[in-house]
C-alpha cells in the first residue's frame, strides 16, 4: 500500500451525497457507466483508508420531481418517482462497488422486498461497522423532500463525522465558475453564510438539519480522480462548511 493510503483519514465515518446528475459524465441524461465505475473507484480508495462510507444518491439524471410537478404533474406524485430514480442510481453504484469486491448493501425508504432491503438504522449502521458500503435510496420516503435533506437524515442517524456533497466543481463559488471566469472559491463558510448569501450548496432544511446536529458539510469535484480520498487526508481543493471556530 502507498504511503499516502497510510495516512490517517480526518474523519472515521462519512456520509458521501452524489447528485443524479454527476452520474450523467457527458451524457444529456441517464448514467455513464464509466463515470459510476470512477466514483466507485474513489469509493473503494477510501475504504482502503479505513473509512466507514455511505451514500446517497440523487436521482436527477432519470427524472427530477421538481421539474415534473412544474410541466403540471402532481408534486407528491412527480416526487415519488424521483425516489425510484435514485433506487436505480443506487443499484447501479452497487453493481459498480462489487465489481471492485467492495461489500455493499442497498437500503431504501420505500419497501421493495425483492430488489434491496428496508431502511433499518440499527442493521445499516452494523453493515458499516463490518465495512461495508452502504447506500440509501429513496429519498426520506416522503414527498416533498429533497435527497440533500435526506443525507442530512441519514448522516445525523448513522452519527457521521461529516457530509461529502460531491459536485462538478471543487467548492462553493460566488458564481457559477464554469459560465463566470474570476468566480471566488469559498475555502470556509459557516451555515448561515451558506443561507444569507443563498448559495444553493444544498437545500435550506439540509444546511438546518445539518447545523442542528453540527455535521460539517465539504464539497469537492466528484469528477477529479482521487479527489474523495485527498479530502479524507485534508488534502486538495474543496470548500467546508461548519459553525465558526
Amino acid at each position: 500500500m502507498s504511503e499516502a493510503m497510510t495516512q490517517n483519514p480526518q474523519y472515521k465515518r462519512v456520509l458521501l451525497k452524489i447528485s443524479g446528475e454527476a452520474l450523467m459524465g457527458e451524457r444529456d441524461y441517464g448514467l455513464d457507466t464509466g463515470m459510476v465505475q470512477a466514483i466507485a473507484t474513489d469509493v473503494r480508495d477510501v475504504i482502503a483508508l479505513g473509512v466507514e462510507v455511505c451514500l446517497v444518491i440523487g436521482g436527477g439524471n432519470i427524472f427530477r420531481g421538481v421539474a415534473g410537478a412544474s410541466a403540471g404533474m402532481d408534486r407528491a406524485q412527480a416526487d415519488y418517482m424521483g425516489m425510484l430514480a435514485t433506487v436505480m442510481n443506487a443499484l447501479a453504484m452497487q453493481s459498480a462497488l462489487e465489481k471492485l469486491d467492495v461489500p455493499t448493501r442497498v437500503q431504501t425508504a420505500i419497501p421493495m422486498s425483492s430488489v434491496c432491503e428496508p431502511y433499518i438504522r440499527r442493521r445499516a449502521m452494523r453493515h458499516m461497522e463490518k465495512g461495508r458500503v452502504v447506500i440509501f435510496a429513496a429519498g426520506t420516503g416522503n414527498p416533498f423532500f429533497t435527497t440533500d435533506t435526506a443525507a442530512a437524515l441519514r448522516a445525523a442517524e448513522m452519527n457521521c463525522n461529516c457530509i461529502l456533497k460531491g459536485t462538478q466543481v471543487d467548492g462553493v463559488y460566488n458564481a457559477d465558475p464554469r459560465k463566470v471566469k474570476d468566480a471566488k472559491r469559498y475555502k470556509e463558510l459557516t451555515y448561515l453564510d451558506v443561507l444569507a448569501r443563498d448559495l444553493n450548496v444544498m437545500d435550506a432544511s439540509a444546511i438546518s438539519l445539518s447545523r442542528e446536529n453540527k455535521l460539517p458539510i465539504i464539497v469537492f469535484n466528484i469528477h477529479a480522480p482521487g479527489a474523495f480520498a485527498a479530502v479524507m487526508r485534508g488534502e486538495g481543493l474543496f470548500t467546508r462548511i461548519s459553525e465558526p471556530s
